[in-house]
């Protein structure tokens, strides 16, 4: 088998690789200095929660790409991230690993996901797909990468670390990834509002993915 071209496992992801992908979105520069704050693998109850708790601290508002088999679960939990103004994407039904099925297997996944949340924002689990995947799913989705991770999910840094991998790669268009999950929380809950006071110190403007990116029709 081939090798999978995408695996990004630093906080930036290297530029031949996003040359490689062009058609991926992995970051949207504005006029004014603007980031785009986003989560992984929800919605979980009490670990969303308190990230909603934190964004709705500051008056702003995130991007959560949401696992469908966790909105399946908690149905109310999902409802109450749109009800206070959060933009949802998928993150394929149970956080498939597209390196670990077939492409035929993934596709159906990501579509499944996709079927619980009218948006065409998607989102690989684990930053992973393969070429032929991404070239099938952008005639349906838009596919969103990122700019910067934090890495809060690597038991190995501590929050201060993740706040720093913020802070050191951020940029005027930057797509920042955290992880609303028992896994990152401890870091999370320490960097994110690090992350968010430094960025309004420093004059960004903290915005929502937007919906418009593209033509593409709703992925329901």
């Amino acid at each position: 088998m081939r090798q999978p071209i995408l695996n990004i496992n630093k906080p930036q992801p290297p530029l031949v690789i996003e040359k490689m992908l062009p058609n991926l979105i992995w970051r949207l520069p504005q006029e004014e200095k603007t980031v785009y704050i986003t989560f992984d693998d929800g919605p979980v109850p009490y670990y969303t929660e308190k990230v909603i708790d934190c964004l709705n601290s500051y008056n702003i508002t995130g991007t959560f790409f949401c696992v469908g088999e966790n909105i399946n679960r908690h149905p109310d939990l999902y409802a109450h991230l749109q009800e206070k103004g959060h933009t949802v994407g998928s993150h394929t039904y149970n956080h498939l690993n597209s390196w670990k099925c077939t492409n035929n297997e993934y596709i159906e996944n990501v579509h499944k996901g996709a079927r619980h949340i009218n948006t065409h924002l998607f989102r690989p689990p684990h930053g992973k797909i393969r070429f032929k995947q991404s070239k099938q799913l952008i005639q349906k989705y838009d596919i969103i990468m990122w700019d910067v991770i934090s890495k809060d999910y690597d038991k190995s840094l501590t929050g201060l670390n993740c706040f720093e991998n913020v802070k050191n790669y951020v940029q005027n268009g930057s797509i920042i990834v955290f992880h609303d999950s028992q896994k990152a929380f401890k870091n999370c809950m320490y960097a994110l509002p690090k992350t968010i006071d430094y960025l309004l110190q420093n004059n960004y403007s903290i915005q929502n993915i937007p919906l418009n990116i593209s033509n593409k029709k709703s992925a329901v």
